[in-house]
């Protein structure tokens, strides 16, 4: 007689709800570009959402919270620089304020956000990263070093800046292709790639130096890979026959991975979404109607399946909110935004049950906070830090925006432009949220006005046509009456005796 041992985790009965869709974010023309990206970026204060655009590129930023929720007009405000299709955008883990998007015009454009979301539409970014030849995809924020931002292109270069005075750090042009995806691991130290010629590659990205490399994935699809907290690396891809697998790999032998599954023959992409803190995986594919995650332990199959969110429509894009962001009052561990095809991001929650209200510190370590370890100059000059984490008992509030005026080679990030209004050099204070909120209220109360105005002189103007058309067949019943003649005014015939 057997008996079969059910594994003992605190996150077997993990599940997974949707809010409701007056919570969502509803009318969303979400971008129809095939390249294979998330599409959304989501951190505490904001969600953005790459979006159709005519006559170039452009996202949507909207600010979370109830501030604007459910149906999204079809005029807010864009942020909409760049001249091509925006094919990427990534938040920086540093500052809520500033995002960083690729695009097919092949330049990079970091922005900034003001609290409580645009009025209108942003078309001046804080700097503009030029050095790629061809489309950029690809945008990716240093963890634990200020300012340093990642960027690689179609045309096989990747790129390391230094944001704050929009210079170069670092080139590195080892890949013979197209580069899919990329991930610094836990202290920014070292760097893993994926690229079309099937390979993932372990790169010191000071030096651009290859140290490991080996065939992730047998089949010609994207793969992608990331870096576990521990150091392990984890990949998704597809095998000869087009089936989706997942692997888990130790750096010291990429060419050996320790587990290699089939999932399924689905041809989307799958991007793999990480919580650090929980060690979960949650593997998302493009164009599927499931979330499948996985815990990651250090016994054997190392890779547990745990459960899948079901949906009823297919997913094309999706953001994870950083743990910071999520509600520890509920025991929320992890927060998902799906963009599906009919415009609606919707929001799911995944929690783990729990009888008592207390804070739970096994489900919440301290976890990754938004303060830099390093600054872009020691980074470059070799120093390295793990991130400076925050204990989220408390729960956590996300900082004011920073308002310093902007002067050449300094931190960028942490300024405003001057077309802003917000900041000045006298160190005027800025506006506050709850001002800017009055602002977009009476904003929209003065639309409703404009639209209510507009149709009631659409009907006065009906009313006018109207009358004006009856008094005109009334003036030709008279004239008929009056001349007796053909009813256009004209002087009846004369009689042959009167000729």
């Amino acid at each position: 007689m057997s008996f079969r041992v059910v594994r003992s985790s605190k996150f077997r009965h993990v599940y997974g709800q949707a809010l409701k869709r007056e919570q969502c974010y509803d009318n969303i023309r979400v971008s129809k570009s095939s390249w294979d990206s998330t599409f959304c970026a989501v951190n505490p204060k904001f969600i953005a959402i790459i979006v159709e655009s005519a006559g170039g590129g452009a996202f949507i930023v909207l600010p979370q919270g109830n501030k604007i929720s459910g149906r999204i007009s079809a005029d807010h405000p864009l942020v909409g620089g760049h001249k091509g299709p925006v094919l990427d955008i990534a938040w920086c883990p540093h500052n809520d304020n500033v995002i960083a998007s690729g695009s097919e015009d092949c330049v990079v454009k970091v922005w900034h956000i003001p609290d409580g979301g645009l009025i209108k539409t942003l078309t001046e970014p804080i700097v503009d990263l030029v050095y790629h030849q061809r489309r950029v995809g690809l945008v990716l924020w240093h963890p634990t070093a200020q300012n340093v931002l990642l960027t690689a292109g179609s045309d096989n270069q990747i790129v390391i800046w230094n944001v704050g005075t929009g210079e170069a750090l670092v080139e590195i042009d080892c890949h013979p292709d197209i580069v899919y995806s990329a991930c610094f691991n836990w202290d920014g130290s070292e760097l893993l790639t994926t690229c079309k010629d099937k390979k993932i590659r372990i790169i010191n990205p000071r030096t651009g130096e290859v140290t490991s490399e080996a065939i992730a994935h047998e089949g010609t699809k994207a793969t992608r890979a990331i870096f576990l907290r521990h150091g392990l690396v984890f990949t998704t891809g597809f095998s000869k026959m087009s089936e989706r697998q997942y692997s888990l790999r130790t750096p010291d032998c990429l060419e050996e991975p320790i587990v290699m599954v089939e999932l399924d023959t689905s041809n989307g992409v799958m991007f793999p979404l990480y919580d650090a803190d929980t060690n979960l995986i949650f593997l998302c594919g493009k164009g599927d109607s499931v979330i499948r995650y996985f815990e990651i332990t250090a016994e054997p199959p190392f890779v547990h399946y745990i459960n899948t969110f079901q949906t009823p429509d297919p997913q094309r894009g999706i953001g994870m909110m950083p743990k910071r962001g999520c509600d520890v009052t509920t025991c929320e561990i992890a927060r998902f935004y799906r963009l599906n095809n009919s415009g609606l991001c919707q929001v799911i929650t995944m929690t783990v049950p729990r009888k008592s209200e207390l804070f739970q510190e096994d489900l919440y370590p301290d976890t990754v906070g938004d303060t830099a370890a390093l600054t872009a100059e020691e980074w470059i000059g070799g120093r390295d830090a793990e991130p400076i984490v925050i204990s989220l008992k408390e729960g956590y509030k996300p900082p004011e925006s920073k308002t310093v005026s902007v002067a050449r080679k300094s931190n960028l990030l942490n300024k405003i432009p001057a077309k802003s209004g917000k900041a000045d050099s006298g160190g005027s204070s800025a506006v506050s949220e709850k001002a800017l909120q009055e602002f977009l209220d009476e904003i929209r109360k003065m639309k409703a006005m404009i639209v209510k105005h507009e149709n009631r002189i659409r009907a006065l103007e009906a009313e006018v046509a109207l009358s004006k058309s009856q008094h005109t067949n009334n003036s030709a019943i008279e004239d008929k009456d009056d001349g007796g003649g053909d009813g256009l005014g004209a002087p009846p015939p004369l009689a042959s005796n009167e000729v």
